[in-house]
């Protein structure tokens, strides 16, 4: 049987930890070194706002971005620790799990997604730009 979206996304959320978004604020005041990525692509990034010091890398550039095999200019430099914390986040959660369970497979220590994405952040009066 192929496997769908929702397949998918139930894969991902049985192998990477979600956190709540209470639990993400906390995180991120715990630990600042946290980056956060918002893999919506560009044209909706933003559409229900972006956590503060969030970064937009579409679902679909996150593995390039990620892989230090590829030549470093189409790398992002802030993805070369691989124990660096990092919260993944859309707008409703699905793609954030997809996200977080490839950064987990591409050998990344500290990754989670939040549940409910930037909607449920917002939802909860935390700050959006």
């Amino acid at each position: 049987m192929a496997l769908t979206f929702g397949k998918l996304v139930e894969e991902a959320r049985n192998n990477v930890p979600g956190i709540s978004s209470i639990e993400a604020k906390k995180k991120i005041e715990e630990s600042p070194n946290t980056y956060i990525i918002d893999v919506q692509d560009a044209d909706d990034a933003g559409a229900c706002g972006l956590i503060p010091s969030s970064v937009n890398i579409s679902l679909g550039m996150l593995p390039i971005r990620a892989d230090l095999e590829l030549p470093e200019d189409f790398r992002n430099p802030e993805l070369a620790d691989r124990s660096r914390p990092i919260l993944v986040t859309c707008g409703l959660g699905g793609q954030a799990a997809l996200g977080a369970y490839l950064l987990k497979k591409m050998g990344f220590t500290d990754v989670a997604f939040i549940e409910g994405g930037t909607t449920a952040w917002k939802d909860e009066g935390f700050e959006t730009v």
